[in-house]
């Protein structure tokens, strides 16, 4: 036990990595879910990676879990699919894999249970952008990937892989549902350090603040006018003419991580996605509505929705982003070392320097100050921060400010920034009061843990589960022979 919270982030960032990796080779993968008889088999071809051939395997059911089964081919496509995305599965027990898929499995047995709802044209958006993935990484036709899969047509191929995404989507919220109300008071944080021994507690290692100051491009007003207008022809012609907004949406938004799933997004009143204005404009449309043409800080857009279903809300948007001259952009870099050089002369601090003239809203008022996503405080460790960042302020000194740097911001355009290192803390062994939110934030995983293992002990008990064959003799770190 001490060994565990002597090495909880190790072990905390291990697992994360782990599961992460095995969530996302799962939603990329099309099994068969519909119960079957043991000894039903047949022929799975699975690719031999290491001699490049096709092997001919006999399947069967190696688990069944409530309503779900788990297929040795299942197992033995994650494998393959692993390999293809570079990762060593050597390191990863087959035995291991397969517990992972016992899990998928009863969360999502158990969300079937609890009602848990999903979003249908959130799946099918996502297997449309699977297959897109699958073609474009592979290099094969789709006949191929049919052929390579073992699958008759296309339909049924889609089929298999909504109910898949539908599983694991299922177990996703299910997970979610668990620890979703958890929290940790302060007194479970004092009470959670003061266990560790101090020969035995973390240690955390060189600590510093980041502070920022970013000035953009301005767009002109005839910049701003053009993507208006382009999203009102847009508008036009779906309504008028019968176009469609998904092919609008392929051909023309700036919004590239949104192409795959023709700009489909679900959102939810009760959990926030997208910025402000982009939720309040969808949530006051109707059904089959096409918004007027609206701007949030990423650019121009206009909002289709689809569907309305309670308290979700299936969107589909295009998005313009204005562009900049090469003038702005030389005023932006100009501006922005006379600013720099008011500070270096000390006739401005970074931090009012900041709160003057940076373009940037979320650290603005906060002196310049970058707040770090893992742990909500201005704190960041050296061995934890972002590659890029780090490679921008390994080498300043505390209170130097750098060079004006450049870089693409959030939308593509050019953004000019500089930044200042302050409040360096070497490595040194947790202090409650100095580290309190870290400890707490370990805390906190902790619990969620115990009650994640907790729910798994209930429900494998009360649970149909058999466990077939060869897969009786894994050792599972949960329960699931129930001995």
């Amino acid at each position: 036990m001490l060994l565990k919270i002597n090495n909880l982030k190790s072990i905390i960032n291990f697992k994360h990595i782990y599961l992460l990796c095995i969530s996302l080779i799962f939603n990329t993968i099309s099994y068969a879910q519909e119960i079957i008889p043991e000894e039903v088999k047949e022929k799975t071809i699975v690719q031999d990676t290491v001699k490049n051939t096709a092997v001919v395997k006999i399947d069967g059911v190696a688990a069944v879990v409530g309503e779900f089964v788990v297929l040795d081919s299942d197992i033995d496509k994650t494998i393959v699919q692993m390999n293809a995305q570079g990762i060593d599965t050597d390191e990863i027990p087959r035995c291991q894999i397969f517990g992972k898929l016992l899990e998928d499995k009863l969360y999502a047995h158990h969300a079937i249970q609890d009602s848990v709802e999903v979003s249908e044209a959130e799946i099918r958006s996502n297997v449309d952008y699977q297959l897109q993935q699958f073609l474009a990484q592979s290099g094969k036709s789709m006949e191929e990937l049919l052929k390579f899969y073992n699958k008759k047509d296309e339909a049924s191929f889609r089929e298999e892989m909504y109910e898949i995404n539908k599983s694991n989507k299922l177990a996703s919220e299910m997970q979610r549902k668990i620890i979703d109300d958890i929290e940790i008071t302060p007194e479970e944080t004092r009470q959670f350090f003061n266990k560790i021994p101090e020969d035995q507690r973390p240690t955390f290692g060189t600590e510093l603040k980041v502070s920022q100051i970013v000035i953009e491009p301005k767009v002109s007003e005839e910049g701003n006018q053009k993507a208006i207008d382009l999203l009102k022809q847009f508008k036009a012609d779906v309504l008028e003419n019968g176009a469609s907004f998904r092919s609008k949406v392929v051909l023309y938004t700036d919004d590239k991580a949104s192409i795959g799933n023709g700009g489909l997004y679900t959102l939810n009143r009760k959990k926030p996605r997208m910025v402000k204005e982009f939720r309040n404009v969808a949530f006051s449309m109707q059904e089959g509505e096409i918004s007027e043409p609206f701007k949030t800080d990423f650019g121009y857009h206009i909002i289709l929705l689809e569907k309305i279903r309670g308290q979700e809300y299936d969107v589909r948007h295009i998005l313009i982003i204005p562009e900049v001259t090469n003038a702005a952009v030389k005023e932006a870099k100009e501006s922005l070392i006379e600013i720099r050089q008011r500070i270096v002369d000390g006739n401005i601090t970074f931090a009012d320097a900041a709160l003057e003239s940076s373009d940037e809203k979320e650290t603005r008022s906060e002196g310049g100050h970058l707040i770090n996503p893992a742990t909500q405080d201005y704190n960041f460790e050296l061995t934890k921060m972002d590659p890029e960042l780090y490679g921008q302020i390994h080498e300043l000194e505390d209170n130097e400010v750098s060079l004006v740097l450049s870089e693409q911001g959030r939308t593509g355009n050019m953004k000019f920034k500089i930044l200042m290192v302050t409040d360096r803390v070497d490595e040194h062994v947790a202090d409650y009061g100095q580290d309190y939110l870290k400890i707490k934030e370990l805390a906190l995983t902790e619990k969620r843990f115990n009650a994640v293992e907790k729910w798994q002990e209930e429900k494998i008990m009360n649970t149909y589960i058999k466990i077939n064959g060869d897969y009786r003799d894994c050792e599972f770190s949960s329960n699931w022979l129930k001995q």
